[in-house]
């Protein structure tokens, strides 16, 4: 059974499961703690993503990098304050298609080998490296996110660049190429290339046609996060590529942002969720001539992060709780064994886990110990903490340093994980009873910890931003923090605000319904994985990124006719159309 629902008259003859054949590019992928070339979110969305391409049979192919290193193995001092190493791994079990494409960096001819993986479950994911024997250019694909900004570039270029070649080379048909943030940028100037080249057609000519192929995801509004490379330092490089300087400042500005450039290139692009595509176009709305940004929510992979035990329970319509004891008892046992630190699994748990920077305000809920400080000597209140932080994020390394003297200071009470990755993230969104969530708005794209949990029957307490706003209901299926009130918060006040409501919805109603109402929590539990399962799960998100942006532009490149069922509604689009030269 095909992907796509459409029938066999409006199929394209060339492909005939009649689904657009995607070529998916990103830096990093998060499949199992045993394949470590991923930092965090991003990547184990990507990850969640082929997966899903997996279970439904649509024609996705991955493209990414074979990192040497990871990004960090973190660990906590005696000081109590984390410090990074960078072991080199074993990648054997990473299929070698003896294959090798070539680039230029840097006034070399850099050759990068292409792997093979498909061992977890995964769409097959082709992934680029220099670092194997004879190799001069191994820097150029050590270290996730390291190294100075040469390494970053060389390294999105490999990407982009590289993994263009890789799929010419493969022999693999390409309909869409979607960007997933905007490293691969490099593989749209790759496409005008070859186009000027094949086609004998100009720049703009072959901008225009390469733009019908892009769809780009954007995922942060965080400034850090949307990358500005100076023209300088891409010429050094040789990123242009056959391109010239006036082309490439028309593609990205002056300096070159890679997300302004991606959503030049693209036909059409997407944020995270609804609340994010309100901050996306706000953010980008005043560029000109860029694609129009609508909303697709990401989603998580269920099989993935939701426990069996737990998933029998909902669908049976049988008790939660004892399964989730199992759960929860299960991450005490980790806990025990790798910190010394001994929880009750009878009393209330809540996880605080992602990656760690100042926005995400991990130690929010220490800003007036006084409050809570009776809960947790008294062993009624625990929490449970992992997260890792940018090796040279020196804030985020100190907000780790304040969850290691909570830890030392409520022993028993409070817990840091260190070295968070994936294994630890399975074992924290199953067995806490309570997710916390307060990032600073609008900040938070998506936050896809939260529908892992929640997948869970793991109780979302979270500030209403990124996915949460389509889904939990306060008092029903999770708590929020905000906008209960009806009264607008200014920024400037928000981390006072959002800490008294944190502290009020906790006192007030989490703690006592955990301890004096098991059945309207049961009753939460089962509301909060009704909520979640399917509406925020990557098996929905790619059939939406088929349904609305796939089609569509398959649909602009003249090949495909699609029912009025693919149709998606206008407000979204509305934006003036391109000028071109």
């Amino acid at each position: 059974m095909s992907f796509t629902g459409l029938p066999e008259n409006i199929l394209r003859t060339d492909n005939p499961s009649g689904s657009p054949r995607v070529a998916y590019f990103c830096m990093e992928y998060g499949l199992s703690s045993a394949l470590p070339i991923y930092a965090g979110g991003l990547g184990v969305l990507a990850g969640d993503y082929l997966k899903a391409a997996k279970d439904l049979n649509a024609p996705v192919t991955g493209i990414g990098i074979l990192w040497n290193q990871d990004y960090t193995e973190q660990f906590i001092g005696q000081d109590g304050y984390p410090y990074d190493m960078y072991p080199n791994y074993d990648f054997s079990a990473v299929e070698d298609t003896g294959l090798k494409v070539t680039l230029r960096v840097r006034g070399a001819d850099v050759a990068c080998k292409v792997h093979k993986i498909e061992k977890y479950g995964n769409a097959t994911i082709y992934l680029l490296d220099t670092n194997f024997p004879g190799s001069p250019h191994g820097w150029m694909t050590n270290r996730l996110y390291g190294g100075v900004q040469q390494d970053r570039v060389a390294a999105e270029m490999i990407l982009g660049i590289g993994g263009v070649r890789a799929l010419r080379a493969l022999g693999i048909e390409v309909d869409i190429y979607h960007f997933n943030e905007g490293h691969a940028l490099f593989a749209g100037v790759e496409l005008i290339r070859e186009k000027m080249q094949q086609n004998k057609i100009s720049f703009h000519e072959a901008w225009k046609l390469t733009q019908k192929e892009v769809v780009f995801t954007t995922h942060t509004p965080v400034e850090a996060g949307n990358e500005i490379w100076g023209h300088d330092l891409l010429q050094h490089m040789e990123a242009y590529n056959g391109l010239n300087y006036e082309q490439m400042r028309d593609i990205g500005d002056d300096p070159f942002n890679m997300t302004i450039a991606a959503l030049r290139m693209a036909d059409t692009a997407n944020a995270v969720s609804k609340l994010h595509g309100q901050t996306a176009r706000s953010m980008w709305g005043n560029v000109y001539e860029t694609a129009p940004i609508i909303s697709i929510t990401n989603g998580i992979h269920v099989n993935t992060w939701q426990d069996e035990r737990i998933r029998n329970a909902f669908e049976k319509g049988e008790d939660l709780w004892e399964p989730h004891l199992q759960c929860k008892k299960e991450l005490a046992d980790f806990i025990k064994q790798h910190t010394g630190t001994t929880l009750n699994p009878e009393a209330l748990v809540i996880g605080f886990a992602r990656r760690v920077a100042p926005y995400k305000r991990s130690e929010l809920i220490f800003r007036n110990t006084d409050i809570i400080d009776p809960l947790l000597r008294e062993g009624k209140l625990q929490l449970v903490f992992s997260g890792k932080a940018h090796p040279r994020d020196s804030m985020g390394k100190d907000i780790i340093r304040k969850l290691v003297e909570m830890d030392r200071k409520y022993r028993d009470a409070v817990v840091f994980l260190e070295n968070y990755n994936m294994e630890i993230a399975q074992l924290m969104v199953r067995g806490c009873d309570v997710w916390l969530n307060n990032p600073r708005r609008p900040l938070e794209a998506s936050g896809t910890s939260g529908m892992k949990a929640a997948v869970n029957g793991v109780l979302n307490l979270s500030v209403l931003d990124g996915w949460v706003a389509e889904g939990l209901q306060h008092g029903v299926s999770g708590w929020l923090l905000c906008s209960i009130c009806g009264k607008e918060v200014h920024a400037e006040n928000q981390d006072e605000y959002d800490l008294q409501r944190l502290y009020e919805v906790l006192l007030s109603e989490v703690v006592p319904t955990y301890y004096k109402d098991k059945s309207r929590w049961h009753n939460m539990m089962r509301s909060s994985i009704d909520m979640a399962h399917y509406q925020f799960s990557s098996h929905r998100m790619l059939r939406e990124y088929y349904d609305v942006m796939y089609q569509k532009t398959a649909l602009n490149q003249g090949g495909y006719v699609r029912p009025h069922s693919f149709m998606i509604s206008a407000p979204e689009y509305v934006k003036p159309p391109r000028q071109y030269q």
